[in-house]
């Protein structure tokens, strides 16, 4: 009886993370969309610069204050040798994504991140030369092929934001290779990622959002009606994306890796489909079923690299770095490549 209530919780507690991630995720994705589009608030370095404030100040209060997750203690010397170039290029991967919102629409702004899969083999094969199983490249096949028909097909298409959201691909995947290196020796949760990583994110970000956005900042103060709620919305945009990454770190550990990449995907499907029905951005057959194909394809990607990883040990696996390199040791999660 007790076990059965047990595993009741457990399911219970499964799906309630998962509804929680989703629920912060996707309205963050929402409220910057509508940020950009009906707000006509059209500054993504200046909402990406309110966001890593917003998040810094939320990490701080739940560590040092709320003491809700330990602290981990990095030396001052790794703070500017490690953690500021990941967190340059996790400033770069941020921006990337709100200049994409800025341009294309959520649907095919979330296909393209879905690509991050196939640059992250990529990059790897070609930088760090790591093996990798054929069934893995195989299945990147669908990933690649909906990518292609879903940006061929996309009404809407935008080049500045279709560029935007790729190079943002290529940034996630920068971050989670390097990572590898720059941060061995430390295991870091989301929480104490975003403690250390948003300060330095929003000291590289403040001049140049100034510069390039501060008089149409300004302009929209004394031309746009409603600053008082558009300023809530954009600060609420700002609270809910630290929240994100709370809902991270709470749904990784309470469930498991094939679960958390099947939800992964399905997110991407209910973000595409609140967006729809908000925006209403028109949508061809043809793209939506590449978006259909390229979640498939990431879908079945976690499942063959979760398979490879239970393999037994002297059996090939993937990743793998070649003996004559030093073994490194993932630590950061991929599952932390989610935050906005």
């Amino acid at each position: 009886m007790e076990d059965g209530l047990l595993c009741q919780w457990s399911v219970f507690r499964s799906l309630l993370a998962i509804v929680q991630w989703w629920g912060f995720n996707v309205t963050v994705i929402i409220m910057n969309k509508w940020i950009f589009q009906k707000l006509d608030f059209k500054f993504p370095l200046t909402v990406s610069c309110i966001h890593f404030i917003c998040s810094a100040i939320g990490a701080y209060l739940v560590i040092k204050v709320l003491k809700l997750k330990p602290l981990i203690v990095v030396d001052p010397e790794d703070r500017w040798r490690r953690i500021f170039p990941m967190s340059f290029v996790f400033c770069i991967n941020i921006v990337l994504g709100n200049v994409s919102l800025r341009y294309i629409p959520v649907s095919f702004m979330q296909t393209i991140k879905s690509f991050t899969p196939a640059t992250t083999v990529v990059l790897q094969w070609l930088v760090w030369k790591k093996y990798f199983d054929w069934r893995i490249w195989a299945s990147l096949v669908p990933i690649v092929g909906g990518i292609l028909l879903t940006s061929v097909t996309e009404l809407s298409f935008n080049m500045l934001g279709f560029c935007a959201a790729l190079f943002g691909c290529l940034a996630t995947s920068t971050k989670t290779i390097l990572a590898e290196s720059l941060l061995h020796g430390y295991k870091f949760d989301s929480i104490n990622t975003v403690y250390y990583m948003a300060p330095f994110a929003t000291m590289i970000l403040a001049v140049p959002a100034i510069l390039l956005e501060g008089s149409g900042v300004l302009l929209w103060f004394h031309t746009h009606t409603s600053i008082t709620s558009s300023l809530i919305i954009i600060f609420s945009s700002g609270v809910l994306a630290f929240c994100l990454n709370f809902s991270i770190f709470y749904v990784i550990h309470s469930t498991t890796a094939v679960t958390f990449n099947v939800a992964g995907n399905l997110k991407v499907a209910v973000a595409v489909m609140v967006s729809w029905l908000i925006f209403r951005n028109p949508i061809a057959y043809l793209n939506a079923v590449g978006c259909a194909i390229t979640l498939l394809g990431c879908t079945f990607y976690g499942y063959v690299r979760h398979m490879l990883s239970q393999q037994p040990p002297g059996t090939p696996r993937t990743p793998r770095t070649p003996r004559n390199r030093m073994e490194l040791l993932p630590l950061v999660n991929d599952k932390l490549d989610d935050k906005v």
